[in-house]
């Protein structure tokens, strides 16, 4: 085969390196649009508008029952009482039966407002678990790698938990709350004006309690939540990580920098829990004032002839309840304001856009006729650097002929691995394009791209799950008899046969019940059986031993065979079964050629490969 040295851009003096600004993905809490929160709860809760429209109807009505029972009372003192002493038991009676009317019906009533609510409640905590999981799977690489899994995981678990708190407590309570407010209000008002207009001038001084406390609390909340997303990061890093830790003996280290956080978490816990103190302790004594004050004005308003006794003795229980949920009202107001800080970090995240997004008006790759060898792949003029960094690739120009495998060398950093990622369009180039068979790869839809290329990596991550499972991954409705056949193939079928339980074997968290140089021939087994046109493989033998080396290596040639692959190599024994060897340096290609041709030459895969050999001997 004749290799031809693609054209290169002239070489350029590298530029001076940005100095990086600060990252928002430092931050706990990501930017979002302004009233991001709020469309996000009212997209939330509009499919559920007919349920919460009956959950309000059965709360009014409920309200409507329970706050009546005062005016019962007042009936039974003005008029009941004088009625008896006449011989006449009808009215007393009358407000037996009421009064037992209104509390059965008030259960009924919220029995069924809460099993209406919780309906509400869990259909809209499912949507919202679905939406942060989809999300997360649908955002680019460049998101995952900046942003920690522990964060995510924060997102999806406590945050989400602290608006369960609200909605399946909280927000009942507080509906409550001020729907007895109104009632009661109105009822004070009908009953005497001047008690009506006494209770609300009393509510001053707690309005303004609530605002100081709201406020204030709100950023206790933030802190809180942004403290235990760090718990939560350590503890996910330290376990994903447990084989370097064990490694470097950095348990006592860990320890100490987990009691850090634990401890950080525990003090801004106890400046929330402070705050709440706080306020029930000045709204209980701005409480007890108040109900004094208006039931010694009343008392003499009744000495005096101007209010009945059986007003009266309503107004104070109107009063009392007025004040009652004060306790209750600061643990609503605690479970809403971690709502709201985590309502806000979820916005945030969903805020957050795919840097590899679908395309508006897609394309299909051309139909391969029968026999055809993989698909042609052309870097034109194309540019990439990472946001974090400098320039990876300087203007690149690059084609890969159908069916030709070509293996790509060079010292770490010279941009191998992106030129992989930009293949698979785990990243858009910062300029120019990427195209396959023509098609540039941004007009092509993610399962259309999917099928036609894919990627093996170093680890070849196995999913926990039977082994057929993890085979069919690229290909979810194969039948048992493609997937044995795919395993075959390889030459994988044996010890997969070994397993206890064959290919209904569990191969259990990242594919640890079996060996590295397996999960590999498992890896290229679900290759094989997605039948891609293009197939990157990233340092696929680089963590096996001699024997797994060679057995992966037998499975290269079967996987390659008949389609267009870029296979990145450290290890020179694997470039052998290539046409082609492209070294990259800084970007660039240096050398370009057959195997044969670079070894016997002078250049540096020669000197490399030389290397190479002596290491062996």
């Amino acid at each position: 085969m004749t290799a031809t040295v693609p054209k290169q851009a002239p070489k350029q003096p590298p530029a001076a390196p940005e100095r990086p600004g600060p990252d928002m993905f430092d931050q706990d809490t990501l930017p979002a649009p302004r009233g991001a929160s709020r469309r996000l709860l009212g997209s939330l809760l509009r499919p559920h508008r007919r349920r919460i429209g009956l959950a309000a109807a059965l709360l009014l009505t409920q309200q409507a029952a329970v706050q009546a029972v005062p005016l019962i009372v007042a009936y039974a003192i003005d008029s009941g009482v004088p009625a008896v002493r006449d011989d006449d038991n009808g009215p007393l009676i009358a407000v037996a039966v009421a009064y037992l009317l209104c509390a059965l019906g008030a259960g009924l009533l919220q029995y069924t407002f809460i099993r209406v609510s919780a309906r509400v409640n869990q259909s809209i905590l499912l949507e919202l678990r679905g939406r942060i999981y989809r999300h997360a799977q649908a955002l680019s690489l460049d998101f995952h790698d900046r942003y920690t899994s522990g964060r995510l995981i924060s997102r999806s678990t406590s945050d989400v938990q602290s608006l369960r708190e609200l909605l399946e407590e909280g927000l009942q309570e507080m509906l409550i709350i001020l729907v007895s407010l109104v009632y009661i209000g109105g009822l004070l008002f009908y009953l005497d004006l001047g008690l009506g207009g006494a209770a609300l001038l009393s509510f001053v001084p707690l309005c303004l309690l609530v605002r100081n406390y709201r406020r204030r609390s709100a950023q206790r909340f933030s802190r809180r939540s942004t403290a235990i997303a760090a718990v939560i990061v350590k503890f996910s890093e330290t376990l994903n990580g447990i084989r370097p830790v064990k490694a470097f003996r950095r348990e006592r280290a860990n320890d100490a920098a987990f009691d850090e956080l634990n401890r950080r978490h525990e003090r801004v816990n106890g400046d929330t829990i402070l705050e709440m103190a706080r306020f029930v302790v000045l709204s209980r004594l701005v409480a007890a004032v108040s109900i004094a004050g208006i039931v010694l004005w009343g008392a003499q308003r009744v000495t005096s002839g101007d209010m009945e006794l059986g007003a009266l003795a309503a107004g104070a229980l109107y009063v009392r309840r007025l004040y009652d949920p004060l306790d209750r009202f600061a643990m609503i107001l605690n479970n809403y304001q971690s709502a709201v800080a985590s309502l806000d970090k979820i916005a945030g995240l969903l805020a957050q856009r795919p840097d590899v997004p679908e395309p508006e008006r897609p394309v299909e790759l051309p139909p391969r006729s029968a026999g055809q060898p993989g698909r042609e792949v052309v870097f034109d003029d194309v540019r990439f650097a990472y946001r974090t960094g400098g320039e990876v690739l300087p203007t690149f120009r690059l084609t890969l002929p159908a069916g030709q495998t070509t293996a790509l060398v060079g010292a770490t950093g010279a941009g191998k691995s992106t030129l992989a990622k930009l293949l698979a369009r785990f990243y858009d180039a910062t300029e120019g394009r990427v195209l396959l068979d023509g098609r540039d790869l941004r007009d092509l839809t993610m399962a259309e791209l999917r099928r036609g290329v894919v990627m093996v990596t170093q680890e070849a991550f196995l999913f926990s799950g039977t082994v057929a499972e993890n085979i069919a991954l690229g290909k979810p409705d194969a039948s048992r008899e493609e997937i044995e056949r795919a395993a075959k193939a390889i030459g994988a079928h044996d010890f997969i046969a070994s397993l206890p339980e064959g290919y209904e074997t569990d191969v259990r968290k990242r594919g640890g019940r079996i060996s590295a140089g397996q999960r590999q021939l498992v890896a290229f087994a679900r290759v094989l059986l997605a039948d891609p046109s293009v197939v990157i493989l990233d340092e696929a033998t680089s963590s096996l031993d001699i024997p797994g080396e060679k057995a992966v290596q037998e499975a290269m040639v079967t996987v390659l065979r008949g389609r267009t692959a870029l296979v990145i190599a450290h290890r020179l024994s694997t470039v052998e079964i290539a046409d082609r060897v492209l070294v990259m340096e800084g970007g660039r290609i240096v050398e370009d050629g057959p195997p044969a041709d670079l070894i016997a030459g002078t250049g540096r895969f020669s000197d490399l490969h030389r290397a190479w050999r002596e290491s062996l001997a």
